[in-house]
């Protein structure tokens, strides 16, 4: 699978299946997204200067890091197969997402990428993968490289493919923020249905808290 991963990421080594995970979606999750009007679309950032963190996202991530869970990004990011922006701006906007959760004292994990899309613009990308959500292949593969029990953990995205692809691993699953009518249609049709709904990461981190305080 051709997944960009952080290789330079503090190796985490534990008796298979001892780690516990909390997979974030990228864009919509923990950044903002932004308006192309070029196109009149909503989309993932395209450089490193469109790439904002949202509120809040800092104090997520550290008490999601104080519960005892490796935090780990799983995104499908097509814009370079799509023609959209480079590999280098690619790394440069991975790069300021490290630099701004410095900025507010956390850190991630492991970051792992889709890069593939079925109707990619550059040759070397087009493919139909394992990897690319809703598909479970990034956190199968994260499993492995970080010996994670899928099913003591979470999935929290924004997207029906974070849904399908966290239930796929056998992780419980978190729809942030689509609360819309055609949204919950659409999860209807495909038979997706998220364990919980949430308005924001926070939100979804206060529940997950909930949730192991009163585990049994």
């Amino acid at each position: 699978m051709n997944m960009g991963k952080d290789d330079d990421l503090i190796p985490i080594t534990a008796l298979p299946g001892s780690n516990r995970a909390v997979f974030l979606d990228r864009d919509g999750v923990i950044n903002e997204m932004v308006y192309n009007p070029d196109y009149g679309l909503v989309d993932s950032p395209a450089n490193a200067d469109e790439f904002k963190l949202l509120p809040g996202v800092g104090e997520a991530i550290t008490k999601i890091r104080t519960m005892g869970f490796l935090t780990i990004i799983v995104s499908n990011q097509p814009g370079l197969a799509k023609g959209r922006f480079s590999l280098a701006l690619h790394q440069a906007i991975t790069n300021k997402m490290h630099i701004e959760l410095a900025k507010v004292e956390t850190k991630l994990d492991a970051v792992y990428y889709c890069l593939h899309h079925p109707d990619a613009k550059l040759d070397e990308y087009r493919t139909i993968c394992e990897c690319r959500k809703p598909k479970p292949g990034m956190l199968l593969k994260a499993s492995q490289d970080l010996n994670i029990n899928l099913s003591g953990s979470y999935f929290i995205g924004d997207g029906i493919t974070d849904v399908a692809a966290g239930q796929a691993a056998g992780t419980k699953t978190f729809l942030v923020g689509s609360s819309k009518l055609y949204v919950l249609h659409e999860l209807d049709k495909q038979r997706v249905y998220p364990d919980y709904f949430t308005g924001s990461l926070n939100e979804a981190v206060k529940t997950i808290e909930f949730l192991e305080n009163h585990h049994e």
